[in-house]
């Protein structure tokens, strides 16, 4: 290895095929870090290689073949990229997607599949990677949740309660890596335009025979609505390349118009209220 790479700060980026993860992975190269982006099917590394070269940082990305699901090869794949590069100074745990749909009708297998990728697939990378962080004391673990991981939506619970798990795990995990000198991080976005919407409503099909069917037509109205006036994710990247120049950044980062006041109310308010609000503006339509 040249000693520039040496010089360099090493990312590992999960799920860097498209949305987050792919802008994560060119921001984090244009501020001088040597990134490690991975994908689970290689053949979708097309759009990240030619925004890398737009940006002119493709002799900085490296692409990578990763599924989070694979925790055995999470290990390996891991443990090799310290050995070329000596180190990972950030992890940034986006892998992930959103399942839909009401839990009746739900299969318990697609709850099983939502928590393989989004929540068990980060431990297990994040576990790849925390013995050299604390053997080092120095390292950061940012894993991307979502405002569901702060407040639950109806017809979203696998996505919801594996956001929720993650938060939990990280919470936990700051304060076990925190006398070590790594920093655990949750990014919140709320709505943006990237395609875990477009792929979260693409599976999710409205049964004429099930009982849920005017609530799940009017949760798709509201998604689409949602999904078609969200904001650009640039907000979020920015604030995922503050936490990684931070010395010491907090726990948590809420991004998103209307994300922080959605928090406080929900924590403030009497349940009722906060049950009539959220009832009235998705069904009142």
């Amino acid at each position: 290895m040249n000693q520039t790479l040496k010089k360099q700060p090493v990312a590992f980026v999960t799920g860097a095929s498209s949305g987050f993860g792919l802008l994560t992975s060119v921001a984090l190269a244009g501020e001088g870090y040597r990134v490690l982006a991975s994908m689970r099917d290689l053949n979708k590394r097309g759009r990240l290689k030619a925004a890398a070269k737009e940006a002119g940082v493709t002799d900085r990305i490296e692409i990578i073949q990763l599924d989070v699901n694979d925790f055995s090869s999470a290990e390996t794949v891991i443990q090799n990229v310290i050995e070329e590069y000596g180190q990972i100074d950030l992890l940034v745990n986006n892998a992930g997607y959103a399942a839909g749909g009401f839990t009746e009708e739900l299969a318990v297998e697609e709850w099983r599949r939502q928590f393989e990728t989004n929540f068990f697939g980060l431990v297990a990378v994040t576990k790849a990677v925390l013995p050299s962080m604390r053997a080092r004391r120095s390292g950061k673990v940012v894993n991307i949740s979502s405002i569901s991981g702060r407040i639950g939506f109806p017809s979203m619970g696998p996505y919801v309660a594996s956001k929720f798990a993650v938060e939990g795990f990280s919470e936990s995990l700051r304060l076990e890596m925190l006398p070590y000198g790594v920093h655990v991080v949750l990014i919140e976005p709320g709505s943006y335009k990237t395609e875990i919407w477009s792929k979260g409503l693409d599976a999710v099909s409205v049964n004429p025979d099930s009982p849920y069917v005017k609530e799940m037509e009017k949760i798709l109205k509201y998604v689409n609505h949602v999904a078609d006036t969200a904001p650009s994710p640039y907000e979020v990247i920015q604030q995922i390349v503050h936490v990684a120049k931070s010395p010491y950044p907090k726990l948590r980062y809420p991004v998103g118009k209307g994300v922080k006041l959605g928090i406080v109310l929900k924590n403030i308010l009497p349940w009722k209220w906060w049950e009539r609000m959220v009832m009235k503006r998705l069904w009142d339509r």
